[in-house]
């Protein structure tokens, strides 16, 4: 009997199954293989799974269990998935003497940096539950940030959505109505009309061509912006923006005080920390900028004053880095400094969300008048002449 399972590879597997009781005698790639391990090379972990997988986990270290058999009871409780069958081949690995730090970073698509740094910290200090918990904190924190911020951009997206649908049915559909029924009665029409039909009509004609043409587009540009110089051009403008440009930046700027204060508590050494917290800043300009000030701190500058020279936070933020650094607790200003950042950021979805939807009305309002009133305005000069 031939069964069909999803692995990221052969040799897990084989493993999987064999653990499950199974007698596997052979693989078989399927068809168009080269495809479908391209697709599964690019998968992660979302961050749900592992945080549901580093709650059990913690559970099972403060219980006093070690950690293979802590492993062995989250799988044998678990369902199927990558991210378990990746944690059944950390348990081999740990089984055979290998430090679970060590075992968690040979699969960095499952398990990010930040994590596997924490878990080696935690190995050093000999207080592994303590860093697992600041770590699920953490991604808790993140999580509701993430959702708020795009949360606040759906219903915007639907309004966006909905005018363009609105107008585009009005271009494509019953502008030419109108316009046949204008060439019928044969009468001289005014030159918005003229021109709105006529873009009408052309619209309508090479419509699927246009479309192909913007998905097209959006493919080119997207392949663009993931080169080196596209994403650094795309990250600026994303800062230039007028409004959303501070919104993106003191996003970025809370994940990255949110981390390197996770980090500092696990007690890693201040400019380790720095580079490890880099990478969430998800910019490259800004983490051009922070590199530059890591290169400073590294030379004894102080934080504080390392990361007002690049400038990438406020005044205010940097007063409280500079409170923390010379009282001693860095780490809760730097999450201070973080809810600082998130009001920040939830007053300005909130306004923008406020704002925006008026303004759509008010556009799609506009735009739909302005065909409505071109497309009567030869029936108005009709009556015009009429009455006359």
């Amino acid at each position: 009997m031939i069964k069909e399972f999803e692995s990221a590879s052969p040799e897990m597997l084989r493993t999987t199954l064999e653990e499950q009781g199974f007698f596997v005698f052979e693989i078989k790639k399927k068809p168009l293989q080269f495809l479908w391990e391209k697709g599964i090379s690019r998968r992660k972990v979302d961050s749900k799974s592992l945080l549901t997988f580093n709650q059990e986990f913690l559970v099972l270290i403060k219980a006093g269990l070690p950690i293979i058999q802590a492993l062995d009871t989250v799988l044998e409780r678990s369902g199927q998935g990558l991210l378990y069958e990746i944690l059944r081949q950390v348990r081999e690995d740990v089984k055979g003497g290998m430090a679970l730090s060590d075992s968690l970073e040979r699969h960095p698509r499952a398990f990010p940096h930040l994590y596997v740094a924490s878990i080696r910290a935690g190995e050093r200090t000999g207080d592994l539950p303590l860093t697992i918990r600041r770590y699920i904190a953490f991604l808790k924190r993140v999580e509701e940030v993430r959702k708020k911020f795009l949360a606040a951009l759906v219903y915007p997206a639907i309004l966006v959505t909905v005018a363009t649908v609105a107008i585009t049915f009005l271009l494509v559909y019953v502008v030419p109505t109108f316009s046949q029924i204008f060439a019928d009665a044969g009468s001289q029409l005014p030159l918005a009309t003229k021109i709105l039909i006529t873009f009408s009509t052309a619209l309508k004609r090479y419509f699927l061509a246009i479309t192909a043409l913007l998905i097209l587009g959006v493919v080119l540009v997207r392949r663009w912006a993931a080169t080196e110089s596209g994403r650094y051009r795309v990250d600026s403008l994303k800062i230039w923006l007028p409004f959303l440009g501070e919104i993106f930046s003191k996003f970025a700027v809370t994940s990255f005080t949110r981390t390197l204060a996770t980090v500092i508590g696990s007690g890693i050494p201040i400019v380790e920390s720095l580079k490890m917290s880099v990478g969430t800043l998800n910019n490259v300009v800004l983490e051009r900028k922070l590199l530059e000030a890591v290169i400073k701190v590294e030379e004894g500058t102080s934080l504080s004053a390392a990361i007002e020279s690049v400038r990438i936070m406020p005044p205010l933020a940097l007063r409280m880095l500079g409170v923390g650094e010379s009282t001693g607790s860095l780490e809760e200003m730097l999450a201070d400094i973080a809810e600082y950042f998130e009001g920040e950021i939830d007053a300005r979805l909130h306004l923008l969300t406020t704002a925006i939807e008026p303004f759509i009305m008010i556009f799609m309002g506009v735009v739909i008048g302005a065909i409505i009133i071109t497309m009567y305005l030869p029936i108005f000069k009709i009556a015009g002449a009429v009455g006359g």
